[in-house]
């Protein structure tokens, strides 16, 4: 399921770590610490418990800073995993707020960073579509997106030798917030131009094509 990648093997300290460590998740042990100094190879560590353990991953770190460190070094750990990134998509938030002294009121802005929330789609989508998944995120997390039924609810699914036509596909695009744009391709949009379908999910880096033969997706 996960496969570690790395030039060096764990040192005995880190072995004798990794399989406490296994051992207490397998008995349920709770709670659970790794301790070590700066540069001891805790993430090397944990990431040698993951591969061991199986089963998707959550990690929280206290802030974006670190937790950017922590996604760095898992996706060079697990290059054929899933590593995604989830934190506030916020570079810069104001609450609303109204300053008595002064009679002042201050709207609520905010700035929203579109690679990030990119990252974070990514990361929901993996754990809908596969099991080897490593969520890398901030305390933020904690706070819910919907239930996974509702996402689900919301997802469409195509899959080669289904049988679906072209009109039926764009109109479940559609139900789902896509629209269709054959002119201004971008993200959240879609064209269709005869049996030939393209999708820009903002889930995704470059956009996908569908081609159909009649009504089944080639």
């Amino acid at each position: 399921m996960f496969k570690l990648v790395s030039p060096w093997p764990l040192s005995p300290v880190q072995e004798k770590a990794a399989g406490k460590l296994s051992a207490g998740l397998t008995e349920r042990t709770h709670p659970l610490a790794l301790m070590g100094v700066t540069g001891s190879g805790k993430t090397f560590t944990l990431a040698k418990v993951i591969e061991r353990w199986k089963r998707p991953a959550l990690v929280i770190s206290h802030n974006k800073t670190l937790a950017a460190q922590l996604y760095s070094e898992f996706k060079s750990f697990f290059p054929h995993n899933a590593v995604c990134y989830f934190v506030s998509y916020y570079d810069y938030y104001q609450p609303e707020a109204y300053m008595p002294s002064s009679d002042t009121y201050i709207a609520k802005d905010a700035s929203i960073n579109e690679q990030i929330d990119k990252l974070r789609l990514q990361a929901v989508s993996a754990l809908f579509s596969r099991e080897d998944v490593i969520v890398v995120s901030t305390v933020s997390c904690i706070y819910g997106l919907g239930s996974p039924q509702d996402w689900a609810e919301t997802a469409f699914e195509i899959a080669a030798g289904q049988k679906i036509s072209p009109a039926a596909a764009a109109k479940a695009l559609a139900i789902i917030q896509y629209g269709r744009n054959d002119i201004d391709f971008r993200v959240g949009t879609f064209r269709l131009k005869g049996g030939t379908m393209d999708i820009f999910s903002p889930a995704c880096a470059n956009p996908f094509r569908i081609i159909w033969k009649g009504e089944i997706v080639g």
